[in-house]
């Protein structure tokens, strides 16, 4: 089940793309894709609904993120060899994990607003999941079983930030805006393995990503069970799992994010974003 959120910005409601491609409305079933009830229970309650039974959406409304909130929006960096290179940094033999700030989460055509002083706006195509239960030491061959479902993501970046200085990755990725995920959530049931899904990322119409989760240093279920080890993964947090070789640092000569820009990226079975760039107001 692809499941959506629609609706103006902060007053998006629950719904589900049905057989026709058209949006379901769910509020009379959740109130909203919350933490508190993104549950293995919640996600099988859903797939068994008939969608024909619910109402029809009219229009042609504005997609949010597919999840109101996270408590922990969790990142994995370098887990591509090739982008590892590109980025001049060691191939890693643990996953690397750093945080966003939950307020980055956007919806997938929103702007993307550069902050106040950004030089080095830069993109990242991802593959993203989301936790449907509680993780403490998770066995590896047990932990697709935890992934309320999948989705895609744009790890959305400001280099200068995130690297020089003090060089602290969180202050780089967790500008509003920079974590646009959608457009859906597709449930886990769907995606029999996330370890073979392309995926790409154009700027402007040029392409610039082209990769697939086939080649993963770590793959999704290695990284469950690590990061299960590390701290406590609860329902409703989102892990995005890096990205393919392509991104505007690792360029020669590098190539960054300005006002104007678009971005387009997509993945297999779970759809399309585009976003425009903006600079900050104000």
């Amino acid at each position: 089940m692809k499941l959506v959120r629609y609706g103006e910005k902060g007053r998006e409601k629950p719904g589900a793309i049905d057989a026709h491609g058209r949006i379901r409305d769910l509020s009379g079933i959740v109130a909203d894709f919350t933490p508190e009830v993104m549950t293995i229970e919640l996600r099988d309650r859903l797939t068994a609904l008939d969608l024909d039974g619910l109402p029809v959406v009219d229009g042609n409304p504005r997609l949010g993120a597919p999840i109101a909130r996270t408590g922990h929006f969790i990142a994995i960096g370098l887990n591509y060899v090739d982008h590892a290179k590109e980025a001049g940094q060691p191939i890693p033999a643990e996953p690397v994990i750093f945080s966003k700030a939950p307020s980055s989460l956007s919806g997938p055509n929103d702007d993307v607003i550069l902050p106040r002083g950004s030089v080095k706006g830069d993109w990242e195509v991802e593959l993203g999941f989301v936790i449907g239960r509680h993780c403490h030491y998770v066995d590896q061959a047990d932990a697709l079983s935890a992934v309320f479902g999948y989705v895609l993501a744009n790890d959305v970046s400001e280099r200068a930030f995130q690297i020089e200085g003090t060089g602290q990755w969180i202050k780089g990725k967790s500008a509003p805006t920079f974590g646009p995920i959608g457009p859906w959530l597709v449930t886990a049931d769907e995606i029999s393995d996330p370890q073979d899904l392309a995926m790409w990322l154009d700027v402007n119409g040029e392409r610039m990503q082209t990769g697939n989760t086939k080649t993963m240093i770590f793959p999704v279920s290695e990284l469950i069970a690590y990061c299960s080890e590390k701290m406590d993964l609860e329902p409703g947090d989102l892990v995005i799992t890096g990205t393919p070789p392509g991104v505007g640092l690792g360029m020669k000569p590098q190539k960054f994010l300005k006002a104007g820009d678009e971005m387009r990226l997509g993945m297999d079975r779970l759809g399309e974003q585009r976003q425009k760039v903006v600079a900050f107001q104000g």
